[in-house]
């Protein structure tokens, strides 16, 4: 995001902070695809992914005014968003068919964007769950290496070490190498 939108995201927290429900709509209607897509890749599942927002959106509005620095929304949205997408997965983990269980008919459906699109989300889903989050909030979200650090949990180092490896191993599924 480039930096105008991030100080507009920034005042938008302010406004809501005051108690703004304009602004709070506004900050929704400008966060919520991010989040709904980011959530996506999180958990490969849509209804998983619409739940952890859901879920994300409940935590923005209840600790938005303890947020003490406005410029930490993304990172701080994106604590949340991960914490509640690791929350849906495991509560749907005994429901979930093993990965040798899949058939036609409950495998993951891409929707047709171009066959470029279908190997990107293939190849994003075959990453680890720490290196896929990483790199989703590193290329799609493009936060900052300290803004994934504090998203994450985990020190700058770590972030780093993660997304080079994520991007080695992108290169490699995407030029048939696997």
């Amino acid at each position: 995001m480039d930096r105008s939108g991030r100080v507009f995201d920034e005042l938008l927290v302010l406004h809501v902070q005051n108690g703004d429900r304009r602004a709070l709509e506004r900050l929704a209607s400008r966060w919520h695809p991010r989040l709904l897509r980011s959530a996506r890749r999180f958990t490969g599942d849509d209804e998983l992914a619409r739940e952890a927002v859901q879920e994300t959106w409940l935590g923005i509005v209840a600790g938005l005014k303890k947020l003490g620095d406005p410029a930490k929304f993304p990172a701080w949205a994106f604590t949340i968003l991960r914490r509640r997408c690791a929350d849906r997965i495991r509560a749907h983990a005994v429901h979930r068919p093993r990965s040798d269980e899949l058939t036609e008919a409950n495998a993951p459906v891409i929707s047709p964007r171009g066959e470029d699109q279908a190997a990107i989300a293939e190849a994003f889903g075959r990453l680890p769950d720490d290196q896929r989050i990483a790199a989703t909030l590193y290329f799609v979200e493009r936060l900052k290496l300290d803004e994934i650090a504090a998203a994450t949990g985990v020190p700058l180092g770590t972030v780093k070490s993660r997304i080079f490896t994520a991007r080695k191993t992108l290169k490699t599924l995407l030029e048939g190498e696997d």
